[in-house]
């Protein structure tokens, strides 16, 4: 689909004001998928905001994300359902971003209906599984603070999780670049689908250890009860920083698996086609800025305190950026650097 320049106006003007940094990354897309992927973003985000609009009950978020997600079963748009969400979530945005993303939220919709039919199959494919994660997240977790403190039970509900949440975007961002871009011809979509899932999971997994401490000061813990177990901690442990040492074990092993499923995302990014140079930058970028996370997130002695904001610098992320981009997204110079990494996070993760 070739949008036109008012329509891609129109969507680049809502994505600015809602994501400056997505939108910068964006840009860095080819031009046949940016707009696509924009969109997807924003509905993404709009679902997000919904599951996450505390000062509403659980039961009503519930049914606003579902008459959300119902404007992508193939039918017309419900107008007057769009309305209602927008009533009832408005006076309780505090962040401009989210309070802009649900005024424009119309405007997104009616661009979506301008869509080829592939690409609103795409889209209605992905806005089908992904809420499912922001449900698990309103159903899975009762509580909004430490008090109601609740873990998933085990590695495989966090890994349909990391599915729902990120997973799931690996296989729609494979299938839409194969649709529109023809270097991508020669690509097992399934196949790659598949690589793309671990693609996303890795991203998941690496946030959930970034942001460990602030999901347990609201109630989530996404650190399975079994891993807790066989270090003889439980959810509420990890509510106080001196859990650190003996949860250790615990972090070391989700951040084993982050590196696993992000290798094959490095496989997905080099599977590539040279020539698409915009397609490698956008994935390079996640890839390393998730490795340079996690080697924060192991070394961080404040990793169980809300206060701290594990993550890589900025200055990391221009350095990531302009290794990338003057080398023309090398496979061989990005590859030096990505495989820096996975060895130190390995020497960690091993001792």
């Amino acid at each position: 689909m070739n949008t036109d320049p008012a329509t891609h106006e129109l969507l680049h003007g809502i994505l600015k004001q809602v994501s400056r940094s997505f939108y910068l990354t964006l840009n860095v897309l080819p031009a046949g998928v940016r707009d696509q992927m924009g969109l997807s973003y924003l509905f993404a985000r709009a679902a997000d905001t919904i599951a996450d609009t505390d000062l509403i009950s659980r039961s009503r978020r519930l049914e606003y994300l579902n008459q959300f997600r119902a404007q992508f079963k193939g039918g017309e748009i419900q107008w007057d359902a769009i309305r209602e969400i927008q009533a009832a979530l408005l006076p309780h945005q505090k962040d401009s971003a989210e309070h802009v993303l649900l005024q424009r939220l119309g405007d997104c919709l009616k661009l979506y209906e301008q869509y080829s039919p592939g690409d609103r199959e795409r889209i209605q494919w992905l806005m089908e599984v992904l809420p499912r994660g922001m449900e698990m997240d309103l159903t899975r977790f009762p509580g909004e603070s430490a008090a109601d403190l609740t873990a998933l039970a085990t590695l495989e509900e966090l890994d349909q999780y990391t599915y729902y949440v990120a997973g799931c975007v690996g296989e729609f961002w494979t299938r839409m670049v194969c649709a529109h871009r023809p270097a991508m011809a020669q690509w097992d979509i399934a196949q790659m689908s598949a690589v793309g899932v671990r693609f996303g999971k890795g991203l998941q997994l690496t946030n959930i250890v970034k942001d460990i401490a602030r999901d347990l000061h609201h109630g989530r813990c996404y650190v399975p009860q079994s891993l807790l177990r066989e270090a003889g901690l439980q959810p509420a442990d990890l509510l106080h920083a001196d859990s650190l040492e003996k949860f250790r074990p615990v972090l070391h092993r989700l951040i084993a698996l982050a590196l696993e499923h992000l290798e094959q995302g490095w496989s997905y990014t080099m599977a590539i086609p040279s020539s698409e140079i915009r397609q490698r930058l956008a994935c390079m970028w996640p890839i390393l800025l998730a490795g340079e996370t996690l080697q924060r997130v192991a070394a961080a002695p404040g990793l169980l305190d809300p206060a701290v904001n594990v993550k890589a610098p900025r200055s990391v992320v221009y350095r990531v950026m302009a290794l990338t981009i003057l080398t023309g997204a090398n496979g061989q110079v990005a590859t030096a650097s990505w495989n820096r990494l996975r060895d130190s996070l390995k020497f960690v993760t091993a001792v």
